[in-house]
């Protein structure tokens, strides 16, 4: 891949749902070390792979396995109410401005979602090219989470929220298919996040993952979760 590909790993500090996460021994290595290594195991195909963190603790586990840690994030935007987007802004201005050459598109790796493997990055990158987008994102399809099932409640009454679900339905009848963002990849044109000010840009192309690489660690049963699953890979590595 001839284009800059920035790999932006945002990581703060004061995570609340599960304490420290990133930095929590996931079978072995702290949370954040595996989605270090998958991205490095893509290859030349990625520019730089840095990791974005306020804290000195994070820092030092994401260079003891590779990644460069070449600033400490700003106060200001590793508060609870900061969003993403300055984040990442952030760290494509610092490295333009360290190598005098803008991106072209900038890779976000959230390490709350450490089962994609490098080859879910390199096919991102593969259909990034081909596609003519502004954004790649990826997604799981979702069963047991379709709008067929979502309701709200007026007047005291059961309705469908947005898709009349009809006695007896079976859950492969929901049509049409439905997706849902798994947190695991967002590839973004680096024009559309620095100019437009937006991580998805309008032409957004899906990335389709399975539901055993899409668990994001947002809770603590989220953590065990994420623990079994990647025990069971790690032993049928074996």
């Amino acid at each position: 891949m001839n284009e800059r590909v920035l790999a932006v790993i945002p990581a703060r500090g004061g995570s609340k749902g599960v304490p420290r996460k990133n930095i929590r021994d996931l079978c072995g290595k702290p949370v954040i070390a595996w989605t270090i290594e998958t991205a490095l195991a893509v290859g030349d195909d990625l520019h730089r792979v840095i990791v974005s963190t306020d804290d000195a603790e994070i820092a030092e586990a994401a260079r003891m396995v590779g990644a460069e840690v070449p600033f400490m994030r700003p106060a200001e935007l590793a508060v609870d109410t900061a969003p993403g987007l300055p984040v990442f802004q952030h760290a494509v201005a610092f490295v333009e401005e360290e190598e005098r050459t803008p991106m072209d598109w900038v890779l976000v790796l959230q390490p709350t979602a450490p089962l994609r493997d490098a080859g879910d990055i390199s096919k991102s990158l593969k259909l990034a090219l081909e596609g003519g987008c502004d954004s790649i994102i990826s997604v799981v399809r979702v069963l047991a989470e379709h709008p067929t099932l979502m309701k709200k409640i007026e007047n005291d009454r059961l309705l469908p929220y947005c898709i009349e679900e009809k006695e007896g339905m079976r859950r492969q009848d929901y049509n049409p298919p439905a997706y849902m963002r798994n947190g695991a990849i967002y590839l973004t044109r680096r024009d559309v996040l620095m100019e437009n000010n937006s991580v998805w840009g309008e032409v957004i192309l899906p990335y389709v993952m399975p539901e055993e690489r899409s668990y994001n660690i947002d809770s603590e049963s989220d953590f065990r979760l994420v623990e079994m699953v990647m025990r069971e890979r790690l032993e049928e590595a074996d």
